[in-house]
């Protein structure tokens, strides 16, 4: 049932979460939300840097994962940026600020899935960019 907590769908342990809720979810698409707080280990001199953005959009994409595989009772799994393409930054947001992230899947090859997210913030885009993920293989005997 959505809205819920994405803290169960996401590999990542506090404190390097960055994303509160999960706000939506089909298919293709997720969107959560997130508070920035001062104690975030991406946040500098009151400013969630760049990399907290991009870390933003790929654990939206990561509770969009986790969701999906929940629901077909299969485990959360781990998931790694592979590259970063057409990365715009049009603003960075403040420690209090409630970020809107929101991901879509262009492509799932495998154990490669390929989105595009935006991040906003009181309705101004804040930041693009296409994302590829590389999911672990937890099917892998070592």
């Amino acid at each position: 049932m959505l809205p819920q907590s994405a803290i169960p769908l996401i590999p990542q342990k506090a404190p390097f979460v960055m994303v509160d809720q999960l706000l939506f979810a089909d298919e293709t698409t997720a969107k959560c939300g997130f508070t920035i707080k001062a104690d975030n280990p991406l946040v500098d001199k009151s400013s969630f840097t760049e990399g907290g953005l991009l870390e933003n959009i790929a654990q939206t994409a990561a509770a969009h994962a986790g969701y999906k595989a929940l629901a077909e009772n299969k485990p959360v799994i781990k998931g790694f940026i592979g590259a970063v393409k057409d990365l715009e930054i049009f603003g960075i947001p403040k420690v209090g600020d409630e970020l809107l992230t929101e991901i879509y899947t262009e492509n799932q090859i495998f154990d490669v899935t390929v989105v595009t997210g935006k991040v906003w913030c009181n309705n101004q885009l804040l930041a693009s960019c296409e994302m590829k993920i590389f999911l672990q293989d937890t099917s892998a005997k070592v």
